[in-house]
C-alpha cells in the first residue's frame, strides 16, 4: 500500500522541525558534491545539433530552383522554396511569408524599430511620437522579449497565461479604452516558459476585439510551432486567416525560425502577415539591406527536401529531449509531488518546464542552487522588469545538457526546493 505523502503544512512544529532538519542535511551533502550543472537556457544540445550536420556539405549548387544564383544579390524576401515549405508549416500563404537571416528576434527588434520610426501600414503616427506606448505582456513569459521591449522604453502590462493562452478577458478590457497599448507578445504554441497552447478560439478573440489603438499589433512568436515532445501535435491557430476574417488582416505579424530544428547560429528566420504587413516589411528592410543569406536558405530546402522532412526532422529532435523532459517530470512528481509546496507543468512540446514553488521562496531555491554548483535562470525572469511579484516562478531549460546531468540537477533543485519550503513555513509558527 502506497503512503500518501503529507503536505508539509500540515505538519506540526515538531515535525516540521524535524523534516527541516533532514533537507539542510540532504542540502550539507549537496554541497560537498563540487556540481557545476547548468539549466538557464533553452539551447539545442550537441547531440541535436548534429542532426542536421549533413547541410555542412550543401547546397550541391548554388542556384536554385528558379535558376538565381543564391550567391549573389537581391532576393530580398528569400528563396521561393524555402517560403514555400515553411509556409505550409506554419499555415501561411508563401506570398505572406518572409524568410531572412538566421534570428526572428532581430527581425521581431526590426518591426518594433520601424513602428518607432515611421509608423505601421494602420497607424496614424510613428509609435515613436507617441506620448506613452504600453504593451502587454502575457506571464510568466519569454525573458528576451521583455528586455527589448524595457529597451524601447515601452512600458510593460502583465496579464496571466492559462493552458489554453493569455486571459483574454483582461486583454479585452485593457485593449478597448487605453489607445496607448498598441500591442502584446504571444508564444502561441508551447509557451516559453509555460508549454501553453493557445487555441483557436482564443486566437479568433484577439483578431477580433475591439481596440482604442487603429493599429494595435500581436507579436505572434511561433518560435515552437514544431517542437513537439510527444506523438500528439498541436497545431498552431491560423491566425493569419482568422485576422483577415475578423477584418483586422494587419493586427498579427507572425514570426518563426529554424534556429532549434538545424543550428541556433545559422539558421533561416521567418516574418509573416497581411499582404500590405509584408510590403510595409520589405519597403523598410530595402533601406539597409540587399538580400539574406540565399546560399543558407538553400541549403535548408536540400537537406529538408520538404516540409514532411522538416517533420521527420523534428521527429529525431523529439527522440533526443523527450527523455529529459520525462526525467524532470519523474523527479518532481516523486520528490515534492502532494508536498502542497510546488506545481510543475509537464508540457507537450517546447523547450521549458515552469515550476512554481511556495510563494516567496523562488529567489531562495535559486541561491541555494547556485551555492550548490547548479545554475537556474534568475529569479523574475520570465515577468516584465525581472520581478515576480509573488517569488514563485522558476523556469527549468533541460534540453542542452547530457540526461545523467539533467538527473543530478534536478535531484539538487527537489533539495533546495525542500529546504526553502521548510525554512518559509517554520517562520509561520
Amino acid at each position: 500500500m502506497t503512503v500518501q505523502p503529507r503536505a508539509l503544512a500540515d505538519l506540526s512544529p515538531a515535525e516540521l522541525a524535524g523534516f527541516a532538519e533532514a533537507q539542510r542535511t540532504a542540502y550539507d551533502d549537496l554541497l560537498t558534491r563540487g556540481l557545476r550543472l547548468d539549466l538557464t537556457r533553452g539551447k539545442p544540445s550537441a547531440a541535436q545539433l548534429d542532426l542536421s550536420d549533413a547541410m555542412l556539405r550543401l547546397p550541391t549548387s548554388p542556384i536554385d530552383a528558379d535558376g538565381v544564383d543564391t550567391r549573389n544579390y537581391a532576393g530580398l524576401a528569400g528563396i521561393r522554396q524555402i517560403r514555400e515549405m515553411f509556409a505550409e508549416l506554419l499555415r501561411v500563404e508563401p506570398e505572406q511569408l518572409v524568410a531572412g537571416g538566421s534570428s526572428s528576434l532581430t527581425m521581431m527588434r526590426d518591426v518594433l524599430a520601424t513602428l518607432w520610426l515611421r509608423g505601421g501600414v494602420d497607424s496614424e503616427r510613428p509609435w515613436g511620437r507617441e506620448e506613452t506606448v504600453r504593451f502587454l505582456c502575457p506571464v510568466p513569459g519569454y525573458d528576451r522579449h521583455f528586455v527589448l521591449t524595457g529597451w524601447f522604453g515601452i512600458e510593460m502590462i502583465p496579464v496571466p497565461m492559462h493552458a489554453d493562452g493569455p486571459d483574454v478577458e483582461q486583454i479585452a478590457r485593457l485593449v478597448a479604452d487605453d489607445p496607448s497599448i498598441k500591442g502584446m507578445w504571444l508564444v502561441p504554441t508551447y509557451a516559453n516558459p509555460t508549454g501553453s497552447v493557445t487555441t483557436q478560439e482564443v486566437a479568433d478573440r484577439l483578431v477580433s476585439m475591439p481596440t482604442a489603438a487603429p493599429d494595435f499589433k500581436i507579436f505572434w512568436d511561433n518560435a515552437y510551432a514544431l517542437h513537439h515532445l510527444t506523438a500528439h501535435e498541436n497545431k498552431s491557430a491560423d491566425v493569419l486567416s482568422l485576422a483577415s476574417a475578423a477584418g483586422n488582416p494587419h493586427r498579427p505579424i507572425l514570426f518563426a525560425s529554424t534556429s532549434k530544428i538545424t543550428y541556433a547560429g545559422a539558421g533561416v528566420g521567418f516574418l509573416g502577415g497581411s499582404r500590405e504587413t509584408i510590403a510595409w516589411h520589405l519597403d523598410n528592410l530595402g533601406q539597409g539591406s540587399i538580400g539574406p543569406d540565399k546560399v543558407n536558405q538553400l541549403r535548408h530546402v536540400e537537406f529538408f527536401g520538404s516540409a514532411q522532412g522538416v517533420r521527420d526532422h523534428m521527429a529525431r529532435h523529439r527522440a533526443l529531449i523527450a527523455p529529459k523532459f520525462a526525467e524532470v517530470e519523474r523527479i518532481l512528481t516523486e520528490r515534492l509531488g502532494g508536498l502542497g509546496i510546488a506545481t510543475w507543468t509537464n508540457p507537450e512540446g517546447g523547450y521549458f518546464v515552469s515550476l512554481d514553488v511556495l510563494d516567496g521562496t523562488a529567489s531562495r531555491v535559486i541561491e541555494l542552487a547556485k551555492a550548490a554548483g547548479v545554475a537556474l535562470t534568475p529569479a523574475g525572469s520570465a515577468f516584465p522588469y525581472a520581478t515576480d511579484p509573488d517569488d514563485r516562478n522558476i523556469r527549468l531549460a533541460p534540453t542542452f545538457p547530457p540526461i545523467e546531468d539533467v538527473t543530478a540537477a534536478m535531484e539538487a533543485v527537489a533539495t533546495c526546493v525542500l529546504l526553502a519550503a521548510a525554512e518559509k513555513l517554520r517562520t509561520r509558527e
